[in-house]
């Protein structure tokens, strides 16, 4: 899916993505996907109080093809649908102050997986590329 500039339909977050599949290292592009909101799935066995608690985010751990462990996250609720949708509950969260906090072990984080303008960055990646105080 192409969102260009003026397609008022897409977010802040997809218009970024889509720029990321052309240029990887666009430092505009990284800073507005940064300081853009994610849905994060929240995983069913999560309490309510768990799930609504403002100081911590249940991360829903998925395994991707050959067993690394992987975040999804998504710009929309449209493209959350697509790809999970069982899905009832959401957070949403500034993605660059989730990347600040992210876990040092291997853990990658996928921004809207099943969209032409899909993400994945490793562990390092996240917190060097999108990581904002």
């Amino acid at each position: 899916m192409d969102t260009p500039e003026n397609d008022r339909t897409a977010t802040q977050a997809q218009q970024a993505l889509d720029v990321l599949a052309e240029n990887a290292e666009d430092r505009a592009a990284l800073d507005a996907l940064a300081h853009s909101d994610v849905l994060i799935p929240v995983p069913d066995d999560v309490s309510d109080e768990d799930a609504t608690n403002p100081s911590s985010v249940a991360l829903p751990v998925l395994e991707q093809p050959g067993g690394v462990p992987m975040v999804p996250v998504f710009t929309s609720e449209l493209e959350m649908s697509e790809l999970l949708p069982f899905v009832s509950r959401y957070r949403l969260v500034p993605l660059g102050a989730l990347a600040s906090q992210w876990p040092a072990e291997d853990l990658s984080l996928t921004i809207d997986a099943s969209s032409p303008h899909g993400l994945t960055l490793t562990s390092e990646g996240v917190r060097t590329l999108l990581a904002r105080p």
